[in-house]
């Protein structure tokens, strides 16, 4: 009970810390990674002794790393992987060696032993994926040039992780490292086969079998499931479990279930990388850094030097423009979270004694605390100038991104039979679109006669955002469930204040609430239906068409004056 007390104590402090840390950092314009860094240092052992046992918190935070990566690879698809192979085997390669080559070059300098130089040479050579993808994400420069760039040598960085503990491992036991990497390349080789195996021929059936049962939380179980399993599995193959997730995610990239999985994903990964950057703050030896405090500094700066001027000149080689090369540079010139692994295996293989696992984990932490200001610094001096044509060129295309899934001009919530016959029209006239619809039946139907639906429950915002309402000129709330929609009209507005809604309604008391909620145009259905019943009725009593569109037309302006003229054909002011 006691135990349970503490965990409840743990979870209350750092929820604590949070609520009141990160609004602060955004109002100064200093992001959410830095006030995660902070409150974690301010509970931490070295601030207000709050919590003390980080490392069993760290374990636990490191699946917001996992998730991360789930949802990086959900976003790709494996041909625009197969596009960047330059970058991330090119690129990447060229950064890990190279950077890896001068930090071992300098731990020579000061008479490191040579285990010791290499691992400590490639532990700093990787950068940090949690870090860079969430300041990528916050700033939306993900699909950008810098930010597609910092993705493939992320990515190769991953991939790297998983010979390097391997060679730590192996090492320790009289094996040189260059047959150690060997066999974990092997090994990694070995686990993407099996995971593409399995994500080609199991994972999609199994979510077919679950959507059908229609309980959203075990749809949500399984797909945790999914990930964690083939992490773990990978993970028992001493691969990466973020490497892992990753590749899950890239296997249901094409997936129908897409979006749906992203919703329900992301408020987990959220907050568990929240809870990494707070370990990370906590983890700063503020002892050590007093003590050994100038070393401690030259050791830092030296780093996020030679790890920059690295990114720089092989960004200008890869055909990167100065600007982006220079974001590219400052966005990665951390140590990453993957030095503490590796630096905490060496530690437990016994190839690098405590102490300078300490040093080392500081030079880690820190650099990582400098990531957002530097960023920032980088921001402000690039905005002195403003950025030339080129580079507004290439910002504004998302090659990384599907348009006509996830930047569709128009978002169909509901694919019953009106949102089908609205996709039909939409497709005669070479209009984009994206459906969604929770019927998994339905979904798999129309998706194998062509239509561009995918599978997700339309009445949650988050399943919206995920399907691109952000970059959507237009949303039609075509559902047969009519319960809450007036709530999910006003939500969506209070998000996304100029995008046109256009709804289908009940009734005409339905249709002033849904306008009164933030609707640009309703249809009443019922009263659409009984009026063309009537038109057919008149044509058949001997009125010829005109004559009857006539009267129609005069009848429907009367029933919806009382709305204004704001229903049908005419729009509310815009917002």
């Amino acid at each position: 009970m006691h135990a349970d007390n503490s965990i409840l104590l743990y979870i209350l402090e750092l929820l604590a810390a949070a609520v009141i840390a990160i609004p602060i950092f955004h109002r100064l314009g200093l992001g959410s990674v830095l006030g995660y860094l902070v409150a974690g240092a301010a509970l931490g052992p070295w601030g207000l002794k709050l919590i003390n046992e980080v490392d069993d918190l760290r374990h636990v935070a490191e699946f917001g790393v996992v998730f991360l990566l789930f949802l990086i690879g959900l976003e790709m698809k494996p041909e625009r992987l197969w596009v960047m192979r330059r970058l991330v085997f090119g690129l990447g390669v060229a950064q890990v060696l190279i950077t890896a080559l001068l930090l071992f070059g300098v731990a020579q300098l000061f008479s490191f032993p040579l285990k010791v130089s290499i691992i400590a040479a490639f532990g700093l050579a990787l950068s940090s994926t949690a870090f860079g993808l969430q300041v990528l994400s916050e700033k939306n420069a993900l699909t950008c040039t810098y930010g597609r760039a910092s993705f493939a040598i992320l990515l190769l960085q991953d991939l790297a992780v998983v010979p390097l503990m391997a060679m730590v491992s192996l090492s320790s036991g009289g094996e040189t490292l260059t047959s150690s990497a060997g066999v974990g390349l092997l090994e990694v080789s070995a686990g993407i086969v099996c995971v593409l195996l399995v994500g080609r021929f199991l994972l999609n059936p199994i979510l077919d079998r679950v959507a059908a049962s229609r309980n959203s939380e075990v749809f949500i179980a399984a797909t945790l499931l999914m990930v964690l399993g083939i992490g773990r599995a990978m993970e028992l193959l001493h691969l990466s479990m973020a490497l892992g997730a990753f590749l899950t995610g890239l296997m249901l990239a094409e997936s129908h279930y897409r979006h749906q999985i992203e919703a329900d994903i992301e408020p987990v990964r959220g907050t568990l990388l929240g809870l990494f950057f707070m370990t990370v703050g906590m983890s700063i030896d503020f002892g050590l850094l007093t003590r050994e405090w100038h070393w401690v500094l030259l050791a830092v700066a030296g780093l996020l030097f030679i790890k920059a001027s690295v990114l720089w000149v092989l960004s200008r080689i890869s055909g990167l423009d100065n600007r982006n090369a220079l974001r590219t540079a400052l966005l990665l010139s951390q140590a990453g979270e993957f030095g503490f692994v590796l630096f905490g295996l060496a530690l437990l293989t016994g190839v690098l004694l405590p102490e300078r696992v300490q040093f080392l984990t500081l030079i880690v932490a820190l650099s990582m605390v400098t990531t957002p200001f530097i960023v920032k610094l980088g921001d402000w001096w690039l905005n002195l100038n403003a950025p030339d044509e080129s580079e507004i060129a290439v910002t504004t295309t998302t090659p990384m991104s599907n348009t006509t899934e996830t930047n569709g001009k128009v978002i169909i919530a509901g694919f019953g039979r009106v949102g089908r016959r609205v996709a039909q029209l939409l497709d005669r006239a070479g209009v984009e679109y994206i459906a969604l619809d929770n019927n998994h039946d339905r979904v798999n139907q129309f998706r194998g006669e062509g239509f561009n639906v995918f599978f997700g429950d339309a009445r949650k915002l988050k399943v919206l955002q995920s399907a691109g309402a952000a970059n959507a000129t237009m949303l039609i709330f075509s559902l047969d469930n009519f319960s809450h929609l007036e709530h999910l009209v006003k939500d969506v507005r209070r998000h996304y204040p100029k995008i046109q809604i256009h709804a289908r309604a009940h009734d005409i008391a339905h249709c002033e609430k849904l306008l009164n909620d933030g609707a640009n145009q309703v249809v009443a259905e019922t009263l659409e239906a009984g009026l063309r019943l009537g038109e057919m009725a008149l044509i058949n009593s001997g009125f010829n068409k005109d004559k009857a569109n006539g009267v129609v037309a005069d009848f429907r302006m009367e029933l919806y004056s009382a709305l204004n003229d704001n229903v049908i054909y005419k729009s509310r002011p815009p917002n």
